[in-house]
């Protein structure tokens, strides 16, 4: 599962010395106007074949889902971390899933190529309520400019609120982690803090690079009601 990067990650360069101003004005309006896009057919594919696997193996499973799983190692380690539940690992990269494909993966779990904007609104359109919800190491984007395009400013993210379960994200930028648990303040009205996080034991090929590469990770927690 090495890379042949492993401890030479650059670490990231960003004009932002804090978390965007513009954030909570960003994420309140978000609130305020729900996302319309509509839902690309290959994307109701992904998700029904996602929901037949899981119903192949037991339908009434607590979900886990891997949000941007690159070639599949987290899905893996959680598919085996959590042995009763099934764990949906989605990448909208073709090559990534398939790199990740040749990997034995155990029966209470699937990769599937999907865009997470319209895999998280099907969720939520069919009332599928996640136990856990993993977002490990995603794009940065570190530019000011690119705030609407993190995760925590993007159009989706409110509707990670209907899917509930326990929210864990990772990041080797501090200021990501700190604006995600300022949005998922706002989101839920709980108090949610970035904080350090360190293991011995790395969970996704970029963990373990960052590490490798001396890089401090962060995570931020919150359970959605």
């Amino acid at each position: 599962m090495s890379t042949a990067h492993d401890g030479n990650s650059r670490f990231i360069s960003s004009a932002q010395d804090g978390p965007h101003r513009d954030l909570e004005e960003l994420v309140r309006r978000h609130m305020a106007h729900p996302f319309r896009k509509p839902i690309l057919d290959y994307n109701r594919e992904a998700f029904a074949a996602a929901m037949a696997a899981r119903a192949a193996w037991q339908p009434d499973a607590p979900l886990i889902l891997d949000a941007g799983c690159g070639v599949g190692w987290s899905t893996l380690r959680l598919a085996e971390q959590f042995p009763d539940h099934f764990v949906f690992g989605v990448d909208q990269s073709s090559d990534r899933i398939g790199r990740g494909k040749p990997m034995a993966l155990p029966a209470n779990a699937v990769l599937i190529r999907a865009d997470l904007v319209d895999f998280w609104r099907l969720l939520a359109e069919h009332g599928v309520r996640l136990a856990r919800h993993y977002n490990l190491y995603p794009n940065p984007w570190p530019k000011i400019g690119h705030l609407a395009r993190r995760w925590q400013g993007h159009a989706v993210f409110p509707v990670w609120r209907e899917l509930g379960g326990k929210l864990e994200c990772r990041s080797n930028w501090r200021i990501y982690i700190e604006e995600m648990a300022q949005a998922l303040s706002l989101l839920t009205g709980q108090t949610v803090a970035a904080e350090p996080w360190a293991t011995d034991d790395p969970m996704t090929p970029f963990e373990k690079k960052y590490l490798a590469s001396g890089h401090q990770l962060w995570r931020c927690r919150v359970s959605l009601p």
